[in-house]
């Protein structure tokens, strides 16, 4: 996709760019993901003894106690928050992108597409917000968010302030483009025209407003004011995407060779300043922010930093990119989710296309999981289609119920044992995760009566359980307590929000994904 492809001659821009401008105190490298310090992640409120506990003398910290249950993986595809595959409704091309004669009914379908748990819009500035001081959406938009309701799914969304795959409007509204200068974009060299071509076919691709404008501030302030006040909190979002500059948001104009800031402090401070008004707006929300490497020169690094230190989450538009972006999904803080937007092609899946036996689809599939994504995109690229889509399902079903049943964290209470301490009983519960990512948030573990009386409650530390790892914790009861017939249970808290969390087990479960415990090992022989 030409959108993707970034020139080696970009990467020379960037380093004179940066001698001539010189380094701006918030800059932050290129550095390896892996141990490096984002801080310890979200407050841990309640938190459980995670061990060690040892049971003989002389660190004996528990009795003797015994394995009393266990649970085995699930099999099915199990939905919680922080995790799911996304049905596309709208992406670069507004509602043009979706290809059929009947719009609506298109949606519908989307939206009742049994294999995507969230749906995700991309509208512009102009639909959502086209006069100032309130938010006037169109009515796709108003349709997207009474389908997601009826069906049980979440949203996703960004809004573009440039958009140029838009062939009708600018995404900027009126009021906005006619008080705020606009500078035009300049390749950086011949050989990147052929590459250009369809921006320097739409006028609106080939310009960026001075984002550092006071009027544009202002506007955008309100903007993001008008947004918050309809979507964070909102049960229905999933998450936002932040605003970022230039095409799509993505946080880049390539191939085009400037941007339209005086120097890169500038630019760098404007986009830190409008990352800190979607943080302080969106405070109940996770915002994702592209992991988009800082081409254009405008302080991505530093704003994809700060949002993992705020405790939000990153994305990436295609899988097959830089290694720098690949490094850091896949080397994220365990608490951070991840999500992978990957187009399937926009036209029918071709057997011929293989490679040893693996469709383009199946190889895009294998990748998003290698990187441990908590979300996938089902998307065919510019060309919207429910038909289409469950045409690549129909090719590689294996492939699509495989990253359904692993994709995100699976977390499950693995060994349950049982203990007495001097008329006191208690429960050390190690918990696994069959997912593929960490838990984007923090755990919350509830031990309740049979009737639903809480008894002992608290949260793993930030993360845990990791993909293919044990975490233990000790839940204390109250004296005289028996643990059969108690129920676990669980929840996720994200900036101080608590979703309910299914358990990922073979074993039967109540309505609510609650665990009721009971004895099935067998006495071993």
């Amino acid at each position: 996709m030409q959108r993707r492809q970034f020139l080696k001659t970009g990467a020379a821009l960037a380093v004179a760019a940066e001698l001539c401008a010189g380094k701006a105190p918030a800059f932050v490298p290129a550095h390896n993901w892996g141990k490096y310090d984002f801080g310890s992640g979200p407050a841990v409120r309640d938190r459980l003894n995670q061990g060690p506990f040892p049971q003989y003398p002389p660190d004996a910290v528990i009795p003797t106690d015994d394995v009393v249950m266990t649970t085995t993986p699930s099999e099915e595809v199990v939905p919680n928050f922080g995790k799911g595959l996304i049905t596309y409704v709208t992406a670069d091309m507004g509602t043009e992108e979706i290809k059929s004669d009947h719009v609506f009914q298109a949606i519908e379908e989307l939206a009742r597409f049994p294999l995507g748990q969230q749906l995700y819009i991309r509208p512009t500035w102009r639909e959502v917000q086209p006069r100032p001081g309130r938010l006037d959406f169109p009515d796709y938009i108003k349709l997207v968010f009474d389908l997601a309701r009826k069906n049980n799914k979440r949203i996703g969304l960004r809004i573009q302030m440039c958009a140029p795959d838009y062939t009708h409007d600018p995404a900027l509204p009126d009021f906005v483009l006619e008080k705020v200068p606009k500078v035009d974009l300049v390749l950086s060299d011949k050989e990147n025209e052929k590459s250009a071509e369809r921006y320097l076919r739409n006028p609106h691709a080939r310009y960026q407003p001075r984002y550092d404008d006071p009027f544009f501030q202002q506007a955008f302030r309100d903007l993001v004011g008008a947004m918050a006040a309809e979507f964070n909190q909102n049960p229905i979002v999933e998450f936002i995407d932040t605003f970022m500059y230039g095409f799509w948001g993505e946080g880049h104009t390539w191939p085009f060779g400037n941007n339209p800031f005086p120097d890169y402090q500038t630019a760098e401070r404007t986009w830190i300043q409008m990352l800190e008004v979607q943080l302080e707006q969106f405070s109940k929300t996770p915002l994702l922010t592209n992991t988009q490497p800082d081409f254009s020169r405008v302080g991505n690094s530093e704003v994809l930093d700060r949002t993992i230190r705020s405790n939000n989450w990153i994305r990436s538009d295609t899988i097959f990119i830089e290694n720098e972006q690949i490094e850091a999904l896949s080397n994220r803080p365990p608490w951070i989710a991840a999500l992978l937007e990957q187009g399937l092609p926009g036209k029918p899946p071709n057997p011929e296309a293989a490679q040893e036996g693996i469709s383009p689809a199946e190889n895009m599939i294998a990748h998003v999981m290698d990187i441990g994504a908590n979300y996938w995109s089902l998307w065919n690229f510019h060309h919207i289609d429910p038909a289409m889509l469950n045409s690549y399902y129909d090719a590689s079903p294996a492939w699509f119920d495989r990253i359904n049943r692993r994709i995100g964290y699976r977390v499950r209470p693995s060994f349950i044992w049982s203990y007495d301490d001097g008329g006191y009983s208690g429960l050390i519960i190690g918990f696994a995760n069959d997912g593929i990512a960490g838990v984007p948030g923090v755990l919350r573990v509830s031990v309740e009566s049979a009737d639903g009386k809480p008894l002992n409650s608290g949260c793993l530390d930030a993360g845990y359980p990791l993909p293919g790892k044990i975490r233990q914790a000790q839940f204390v009861l109250p004296q005289g307590t028996s643990w059969q017939g108690l129920k676990l249970k669980a929840e996720i808290e994200v900036k101080g929000m608590r979703y309910p969390v299914r358990w990922a087990c073979q074993q039967k479960l109540n309505d609510d994904g609650a665990l009721t415990l009971r004895p099935n090992l067998r006495q071993q022989v």
